[in-house]
């Protein structure tokens, strides 16, 4: 349960509480030549370890594209449709321009046979996995994929069964057979399923669900009636409380340790789709490559906002190898559809902006080529392919208007400007928003129209309903000679964010559900992440101060945490730290320390809130990693937030 997970991160950080206490006895800001020793010996989730631990298995250092047949076809899903739409993407271009994976969700499997346990397809849906002497097999279906210069994806469940047969069991191609046939998902078979489907059939990709673990508890009429055996639920979405999140994680860890034990080239890419549940915001960067925030999107307007929030205040959770996925594309349906096509457009650029995996959900035989053009804008895609790898983040948050700003590999920055709402607005963008100097001319390029403009200090924008504008900007920069932190969240891992007791995060927009509509009390808070480490505020959306001071930029976090920063080329890193102006506790100094590659650098003298801010100036030059750590003598159910602010990499 999520009180085993805080009672160990407690023990954890009482243990370290007397070699803190050393370490704070000669606390200065001055450089410190040798590693704290003490601390290290210790199991101690704040120790520095002098490595980045972003996931780096499997193969997505960019955010995957492609197409995938849930939202087109549901469980209706067959040989022939997605042939279909595997051609299409290669005849438009879209391949080309990086929609490579054809993945195939629910709706495949016929039965798991017994005794032996080996997973049957549905050869009538899928005919060319038949083969010679009765057997099948889905290599004639990934050879064909991978002839046309595409990768295959397959779809599975952590539970026993699969989200078909828990929620949609009346939509067509159900597994068939006795009990245990039906059992179709990796629960107990994980390695002969992940050896079958990578190493024999030639899939690229899996995404896996977990209704299997979520939906067919003992209690569950259909387990009375013996049409499935019962499983005690190890997620509860509505309550983190009530989620066993270690179990969890163990389960999605077992796929990944026999993903690369199949596939020792590390080609693959795991999908994992467990929808914001388990507190997976805190622990899924460091297992799989991309992870669903939220639950299924649907074509309003609503639920995009909905999943668009479960990841615009998260830049700091999603990484080069390990993604943050809001779900997938619903353009070229309902609110986004061809005569709504300034609705499509926003969700386009949005999702491009937050480094979603970009994964068609559309029949492509039906596109038109007013939507293959918005799929397929070339400037577009270059954002959410920029090989810098930076989620956008906010540089203005309102539930009317909000503007992303992303720094590019090569420095420029693309800002997206985007009305939420059904009026029009208007909306004025700063150099500050880009984090350009004031006084220097400024240059945008609209992304969609191709023409530029040029500002001064402050542009205004109109907005109509629904609309967002995707500018790439030029300007000079306001720091000279270095980056902030916050212009590089990918560099940035908060590898421990403070945070004991996971708290649903409220600032995610709840529409109505169109299956529940206003059935039952509401829609509740449900996705970890209140508390989370952020950039440019605090851990709960507060303006960043310490003692008065406001910083416009920085690293908000909760105290005892350790965030780790790979370091390429600079030779200084530079904050003012302390704790923060809207800390509640009070009750405990904090001490601030950087290491470089696991050695001691730097520490503060023991932070009280309400004092000044403490400056660090630390040499970094030929550091790998450096890690950040800010902590309390003796741990703390609910942290302080502390404050780094205008931390920065230099030259």
């Amino acid at each position: 349960m999520t009180l085993r997970h805080a009672s160990r991160l407690w023990l954890a950080v009482g243990a370290a509480a007397a070699a803190l206490a050393a370490i704070q006895a000669g606390a200065q800001t001055t450089p410190a030549a040798s590693p704290d020793a003490a601390r290290s010996a210790m199991v101690d989730p704040l120790a520095p370890t002098g490595r980045w631990s972003i996931y780096s298995g499997g193969h997505a250092p960019l955010p995957p594209m492609g197409w995938n047949s849930w939202n087109a076809f549901t469980s209706d899903i067959d040989e022939a449709k997605l042939m279909a739409s595997a051609r299409v993407i290669v005849e438009s271009g879209l391949a080309a321009k990086g929609y490579r994976y054809i993945n195939i969700d629910d709706g495949w499997w016929l039965k798991r046979r017994q005794p032996d346990g080996r997973m049957l397809i549905r050869t009538e849906t899928f005919p060319s996995a038949a083969i010679a002497g009765g057997g099948n097999s889905f290599r004639p279906l990934t050879d064909k994929l991978h002839a046309m210069g595409l990768k295959a994806g397959i779809y599975s469940d952590i539970g026993r069964n699969s989200c078909g047969q828990v929620f949609t069991s009346t939509f067509p191609n159900q597994p068939e057979g006795t009990v245990l046939e039906r059992e179709v998902g990796l629960y107990g078979h994980v390695d002969q399923d992940i050896a079958l489907y990578f190493k024999e059939w030639g899939f690229d990709l899996i995404k896996v669900d977990a209704c299997g673990i979520r939906g067919l508890p003992p209690s569950d009429p259909r387990v009375k009636a013996g049409q499935y055996r019962g499983l005690h639920p190890l997620i509860d979405v509505e309550s983190l409380g009530r989620t066993d999140i270690p179990a969890v994680k163990a389960l999605y860890d077992e796929v990944r340790q026999a993903l690369e034990r199949h596939n020792p080239d590390q080609d693959y890419v795991y999908s994992l789709c467990l929808w914001g549940s388990a507190d997976s915001r805190a622990w899924s960067r460091t297992v799989g490559n991309m992870s669903r925030t939220s639950e299924d999107i649907f074509p309003t307007w609503s639920r995009m906002l909905h999943n668009l929030d479960s990841v615009a205040h998260r830049p700091l959770y999603a990484h080069a190898g390990s993604w943050n996925d809001p779900d997938m594309l619903f353009v070229g349906t309902g609110d986004f559809d061809m005569t709504n096509p300034v609705r499509a457009r926003s969700h386009m650029v949005l999702w491009a902006m937050v480094n979603a995996p970009l994964i068609i959900g559309y029949d492509l035989r039906k596109a038109s080529p007013q939507m293959l053009a918005i799929l397929g804008n070339e400037r577009i895609v270059a954002l959410n392919q920029d090989p810098a790898g930076n989620q956008a983040v906010l540089a203005f948050d309102s539930q009317d208007v909000q503007i992303f700003v992303k720094t590019l590999a090569d420095g420029d920055k693309a800002v997206a400007v985007f009305n939420r709402t059904a009026a029009p607005a208007k909306a004025v963008l700063t150099a500050d928003h880009l984090k350009f100097a004031s006084g220097a001319p400024v240059r945008l390029t609209d992304l969609w129209q191709g023409a530029d403009r040029q500002f001064t200090g402050e542009q205004a924008l109109d907005l109509a309903p629904y609309e967002t504008l995707i500018f790439r900007a030029k300007g000079a920069r306001r720091l000279v000679g270095g980056l902030y932190l916050s212009e590089q969240p990918s560099r940035v891992n908060p590898a421990e964010d403070g945070v004991v007791v996971p708290e649903a995060d409220p600032q995610v927009y709840r529409g109505l559900l169109h299956w529940r509509g206003t059935k039952g009390g509401g829609e509740r808070t449900q996705y970890g992440g209140w508390g989370g480490a952020r950039l440019d505020q605090t851990p709960f959306g507060q303006a960043l101060s310490i003692a008065g001071t406001h910083f416009e930029t920085g690293l908000g976090i909760l105290a005892n945490s350790r965030v780790e920063v790979r370091n390429e080329g600079f030779r200084r890193f530079v904050a003012s730290v302390g704790v923060d102006d809207s800390a509640r506790s009070r009750q405990q100094p904090v001490t601030f320390l950087v290491y470089g590659d696991g050695k001691l650098l730097a520490r503060s003298r023991p932070a009280q809130a309400g004092e000044a801010a403490q400056s660090f100036d630390v040499p970094v030059d030929g550091v790998r990693i450096i890690e950040l750590v800010a902590r309390t003598a003796q741990a703390e159910r609910f942290p302080d937030p502390v404050t780094w602010g205008d931390a920065a990499l230099m030259e």
